[in-house]
């Protein structure tokens, strides 16, 4: 069964939707609805469900401002607007579907078979992305495993030169030059890294052997790569104690 939440500030939008959704009822089910997208930010933060119906013009906070409150997003996003123009923001914002108002059932069906694709995916890759993680640490691995677009990829972390954050998503970049953009929030990067790695700026998360020259009088490290990155007056200390 799908769980789902709808968020629009209009009454009735939310009461047809709604009615439209109850047609599948045996698939479906619609726990809460909002005509604020504050309060469901507040539910969201205490529950979980598997798909949000979003409505993108609201006075308080609009439906893409909203989704910018979860750098990580274990739903399924349903924008539903009267307007054609939202839909290419909607794909940006990696919404899995698009809903022109009036619904149709047609529409409706198809977008609960998407739903339950991506719950299914979603799934397998959650339950496998912990399998490994065990496996991982029970035989001592040291590999660094990435979810992104639907795909996990192992990085070994002396591959990592460095982090940076960029909002709610993060660019890994590695020792070949290539980079890697996940929609994770530099903490939760920072969380999966070894003790080689150092957070030396809100921005950034730099692997000490990967140092090769720190610039007292500028505050910033030199990367093997020629990068530079800033030293955090706060981070300083701590920084200089690695070595």
């Amino acid at each position: 069964m799908i769980t789902a939440i709808l968020i629009d500030d209009e009454t009735d939008a939310l009461e047809c939707l709604k009615w439209e959704l109850e047609n599948f009822k045996e698939e479906i089910r619609v726990i809460s609805i909002f005509d604020t997208a504050s309060d469901a930010i507040l539910f969201l933060e205490e529950n979980e469900v598997d798909a949000v119906f979003l409505d993108v013009e609201m006075p308080e906070m609009s439906g893409f401002e909203f989704l910018e409150n979860f750098a990580k997003r274990d739903f399924a996003v349903i924008i539903t607007t009267a307007y054609q123009d939202y839909a290419l923001p909607a794909i940006k914002k990696q919404c899995l579907d698009f809903l022109q108002k009036p619904t149709d059932s047609l529409a409706i069906r198809q977008c609960i078979e998407k739903i339950k694709n991506f719950k299914n995916e979603h799934l397998f890759i959650t339950y496998f992305e912990e399998k490994l993680y065990r496996k991982a640490e029970k035989e001592g691995h040291k590999k660094i495993i990435i979810n992104t677009d639907g795909k996990l990829m192992f990085l070994q972390p002396e591959d990592i030169i460095y982090c940076e954050s960029d909002g709610n998503y993060s660019t890994i970049y590695l020792e070949n030059g290539k980079k890697i953009l996940i929609s994770t929030p530099l903490k939760q990067v920072e969380e999966k890294l070894t003790d080689d790695f150092f957070r030396i700026h809100h921005s950034y998360i730099i692997n000490m052997n990967k140092v090769t020259e720190y610039m007292k009088n500028d505050s910033q490290v030199m990367l093997c790569n020629n990068i530079k990155i800033p030293v955090s007056r706060q981070k300083k200390t701590s920084f200089l104690d690695h070595f």
